[in-house]
């Protein structure tokens, strides 16, 4: 279970940041960051933030429901045309300035999922499975994955028919076979493979 121990280790504030999205077909890649108050947060709140892929869509809401009012949140969004441009890695970077930009208080230290440090005025330390180790990366998952569901549930309003409010814009069966029937949208990644071969037949 996640726990403080990193944010301890660095000066504060600390901001955690996780992104959700950088494998889909369809859709932005979304990243959150999060300052978590030093004290005062409710115990059995602690206890339940976790990676986001291992908690239901249920809880995720509960929790960024009971995070919102207590928590310094940020959100940052590149989209599909972004991701096209630079391609994915960059854009998630991107979508991590973002979020840290969109907190309230520029944290001193930064903790980032993953390996990759994107370009922040903080000092930054990468937590490889962060999400399961630090409590601020596991709520800024938790951010970044409910804000990207509800973003791919509007798109799927948008263009029916691809399952995007089920699947989140992952090459699902589903989503696959909608493109051989339906051909590909402007949400889509152009640049993914799979993609580009579906948009190629209908040139």
């Amino acid at each position: 279970m996640p726990d403080f121990v990193f944010e301890r280790a660095c000066m504060p504030p600390v901001a955690g940041v996780d992104e959700a999205g950088r494998g889909p077909w369809a859709g932005p890649v979304v990243a959150a960051a999060i300052i978590l108050p030093a004290d005062g947060l409710d115990p059995s709140l602690l206890t339940r933030l976790d990676d986001s892929k291992k908690l239901k869509k249920g809880v995720r809401e509960d929790l960024l429901a009971a995070l919102e009012p207590v928590a310094d949140i940020g959100v940052g969004v590149a989209t599909p045309t972004e991701i096209d441009d630079i391609n994915i890695l960059q854009a998630t970077m991107l979508a991590m300035q973002r979020a840290v930009d969109g907190l309230s208080e520029m944290p001193v230290s930064v903790l980032v999922d993953g390996n990759r440090a994107p370009a922040i005025a903080a000092e930054v330390t990468t937590i490889v499975k962060g999400d399961a180790l630090s409590l601020s990366i596991a709520a800024a998952s938790i951010v970044a994955k409910v804000t990207r569901d509800r973003m791919m549930a509007k798109l799927a309003a948008q263009y029916p028919g691809y399952g995007w409010e089920r699947n989140a814009g992952y090459g699902t069966k589903e989503h696959k076979a909608a493109l051989d029937r339906l051909g590909v949208t402007p949400a889509h990644r152009q640049s993914f493979a799979p993609i580009r071969a579906i948009a190629t037949r209908y040139r």
